[in-house]
């Protein structure tokens, strides 16, 4: 028998279910005195949750946060927390805002500049005070952002996105509350659930993969692959939601244990570079960067059990014991154009840009975990076919 290590780790906390979002006086209050609540653009969506604080009677102020957050963005919600005599910063809403929170209270309690901190672009250095004490809450079903231990961040110098990396930067409590993505619009409920079904089949094919995120992968795919769909069409559909909420729970928990793979591996310069969105540019990646990789194992290293594990995505989302790997990668390919996922062109990546993208995606984090290494041709036929 083959030896077996691993670590698993993720928030202190994690809470579940519909209406959870009324127990935030009680959590917060046991956290801190002063809040400092980082927020998205959309002032309204927030209301349930200063609704909460204010009958709790619990102080906060505002930081909003529009879009993918930059550097810049760190660095004034950290004056914020200093202005406002914050010691809990409370996340709400998508994947940019919970990454800001989680950044915002590791570089508050730590000395120096984000980019001393950074990975590729920066110096690299270790988080080793803990963050202030932070609770997520999202309002998107996708990224999982609530229980890694990464924070994603662009640097418009440099064009690219870079991660803060840190078990400090778990947040304290995780709170995720299905009723919260109700009003999610039909395209941000497609892009962001690929992102999330992506962040469960990569960890589950990942070099890195151990039996506890296999666990998560396998759930969180089964409940991506029953109500993505039901979702898109019905966005009123309570229980479709919960198990999307669930779902992007699971990849949150498995991606921050077992790693990513390629399409994560272009994902992030693709969206320093131009501006798209994340789960959209997932949810085109995933069916070419599935076909390539089955390919490239059989070519190279076919007794390799990501193609075993292939295969077992292929019956989870097809409901067939008897689908094969390509009916795995046309059940994906079908779902996007269901989706209406668009071509990367739309956002103006073309031909001339594929060189620069494939240098930049096979020196990134998420690429280590991918189950080969995919040759500079594999790569740029990956992000071809995608335009």
């Amino acid at each position: 028998m083959v030896a077996m290590e691993f670590e698993f780790v993720t928030s202190a906390r994690i809470i579940f279910g519909p209406g959870k979002l009324r127990e935030i006086g009680a959590i917060a209050s046991k956290l801190g005195k002063r809040i400092l609540l980082v927020q998205g653009g959309d002032s309204a969506r927030v209301q349930p949750l200063t609704a909460e604080l204010l009958a709790s009677g619990i102080e906060f102020s505002t930081f909003q946060v529009r879009g993918e957050p930059t550097i810049e963005d760190i660095d004034e919600g950290v004056r914020k927390v200093r202005d406002s005599d914050a010691d809990l910063v409370v996340g709400f809403g998508g994947g940019s805002v919970i990454d800001s929170s989680k950044a915002i209270a590791a570089m508050a309690a730590n000395p120096g500049e984000v980019s001393d901190y950074l990975e590729t672009i920066g110096k690299g250095r270790p988080i080793t005070v803990p963050s202030f004490p932070s609770i997520a809450i999202p309002t998107t079903a996708g990224t999982g952002a609530e229980v890694t231990r990464n924070s994603v961040l662009a640097s418009r110098q440099h064009r690219v996105k870079a991660s803060l990396r840190s078990p400090h930067l778990l947040p304290r409590v995780a709170l995720v509350d299905p009723a919260l993505t109700y009003g999610l619009p039909r395209s941000l409920t497609a892009s962001t659930g690929l992102d999330a079904l992506t962040q469960l089949i990569e960890p589950y094919v990942s070099v890195r993969a151990n039996p506890i995120t296999d666990s998560f992968c396998l759930s969180g795919i089964h409940l991506a692959a029953r109500s993505l769909r039901k979702v898109y069409e019905n966005g009123d559909d309570s229980e479709a939601r919960q198990d999307m909420a669930l779902a992007s729970l699971f990849g949150g928990l498995a991606l921050a244990n077992a790693g990513l793979g390629a399409v994560h591996g272009f994902a992030a310069p693709i969206g320093g570079m131009f501006p798209a969105p994340h789960g959209a540019v997932c949810g085109r990646l995933l069916p070419y960067a599935t076909e390539i990789n089955i390919r490239a194992l059989r070519q190279r290293k076919d007794r390799s059990e990501a193609l075993f594990r292939y295969a077992k995505v292929a019956t989870i989302v097809t409901r067939s014991e008897k689908a094969t790997t390509e009916d795995g990668v046309k059940w994906i390919q079908d779902l996007c154009k269901t989706l209406q996922v668009p071509r990367l062109q739309s956002y103006g990546i073309g031909r001339n840009d594929v060189e620069a993208l494939v240098e930049q995606a096979s020196n990134a984090s998420s690429m280590k975990a991918n189950p080969i290494v995919l040759t500079r041709e594999e790569l740029a036929e990956l992000l071809t076919r995608a335009l």
